[in-house]
């Protein structure tokens, strides 16, 4: 399979849009395992819009859920069972991104965590983090739990305001490729992604 998984540091970090603008650069199918929160839309609707892809590129939920928790509580008030079977990855052809729910230790069920999946697929992650304080920690820590489970990295992407220090001193310390920063977009719309995301260096 050849793709990207797209995670973040923490939840609401800006990695749905950061998915949109990867997927139409790419011409990939955008993949959304999980949807916790569907009003007035969810993410898969999102990046249809800012993608600028066919329709046919922008694949069905695995499992889309109406509250908007962590998966496994949405999964628990929805009466649905959410396995690593029901999750497998879709077979496209092309190229293929996964946008992951919340962050790395966000649990799918009582005994399944995203990263777990990350593990099971095997395709390399890009992780998005935000530029401001505190970012430091939570990309070294989400860095350091993706090597303990050997699930490799394609590079860690900033999305913000600039903040020279914070990109520059963290793909030295975690020893990963510094793709650049998205800065926050305002319209935000198909074609002001697509502009802003050329600053982006493709994994």
């Amino acid at each position: 399979m050849n793709g990207f998984i797209v995670t973040g540091t923490d939840t609401d970090i800006g990695k749905t849009v950061f998915a949109a603008g990867l997927a139409g650069a790419l011409g990939a199918h955008y993949w959304k395992p999980v949807q916790a929160g569907v009003d007035p839309e969810g993410d898969k609707e999102r990046v249809a819009a800012l993608s600028g892809l066919p329709p046919s590129h922008i694949l069905p939920e695995a499992c889309r859920l109406t509250t908007p928790a962590s998966p496994h509580l949405a999964a628990r008030i929805d009466g649905i069972a959410i396995t690593a079977e029901r999750l497998a990855l879709p077979k496209v052809d092309g190229t293929l991104v996964v946008e992951g729910a919340g962050g790395l230790m966000v649990p799918v069920s009582e005994s399944l965590l995203m990263i777990d999946l990350f593990a099971l697929w095997g395709l390399p992650v890009i992780l998005c983090a935000r530029t401001g304080l505190g970012t430091i920690n939570h990309s070294l820590l989400s860095i350091e739990a993706l090597r303990t489970r050997a699930i490799p990295i394609a590079g860690i992407a900033f999305i913000g305001d600039a903040h020279a220090e914070n990109e520059r001193i963290i793909p030295i310390l975690g020893k990963v490729r510094g793709l650049g920063r998205l800065p926050y977009i305002d319209p935000l719309d198909a074609g002001t992604l697509k502009t802003a995301f050329t600053s982006i260096n493709l994994p």
